[in-house]
């Protein structure tokens, strides 16, 4: 990871327009504009979510975080080959309009064509189906902020929130797209369930989610 620095307007300019990697953390820091951020984020070795003209680092993940999000994605991805469903690891960049706001999520499910966002094609409008792995320095945000702000995309409909300490699955479902507040709550804590996902019409196992995964 490199050095956080704290950075005068000028060093800062001066560092962004040489494609240098700057952790933009400190207030004393100018804000940036969307295409300035996505500059840096295109030649970062770290991911950033852009916040309102905020640039904040992600964490890293650890082996049971990425496994999980791996087996989920393995096992929806021979689900949905063949279906009109396009199925997204964290690579793809989800935006949301309402509050200037890019973020990433684990795993994604659209139905249809991409929606890009303008002539970007790094970053998803349509997002149908999120399923975020559950960390100790995210968990509030997964369950709280990030969630809000995914509620505003007219498309989103399903959300998984996968512990990765037990076999512990929250689905948040909508089944009415055009009322972002009447969210339906299930909760999957025994292993040999399985998750109807709604919005895909398939059933997910929670033996394939934690396939491999020692608690």
């Amino acid at each position: 990871m490199p050095d956080v620095e704290d950075l005068g307007d000028n060093d800062f300019r001066s560092n962004y327009s040489g494609g240098a990697i700057v952790v933009i953390a400190q207030t004393n820091l100018p804000t940036l504009t969307p295409d300035e951020y996505r500059a840096i984020e295109e030649t970062s070795v770290e991911r950033h979510e852009y916040r309102n003209g905020e640039m904040i680092a992600m964490p890293g993940g650890s082996e049971a975080h990425s496994a999980i999000a791996s087996n989920v994605l393995i096992y929806l991805g021979l689900l949905l080959r063949d279906t009109d469903f396009r199925l997204y690891n964290s690579d793809l960049r989800i935006w949301i309009p309402k509050f200037n706001h890019g973020t990433y999520a684990d795993i994604l499910v659209l139905h249809g064509k991409p929606e890009f966002n303008g002539n970007r094609t790094d970053e998803i409008l349509n997002p149908l189906l999120i399923v975020e792995v559950l960390s100790p320095s995210t968990e509030a945000y997964d369950r709280g902020e990030k969630f809000r702000k995914y509620r505003s995309l007219s498309s989103f409909c399903e959300y998984l929130l996968v512990s990765q300490t037990e076999p512990y699955v929250e689905q948040y479902y909508n089944r009415h797209q055009d009322n972002s507040d009447r969210w339906s709550w299930q909760v999957y804590d025994h292993i040999e369930r399985s998750i109807v996902l709604h919005s895909l019409n398939v059933e997910l196992p929670m033996t394939e989610i934690y396939r491999r995964i020692n608690f």
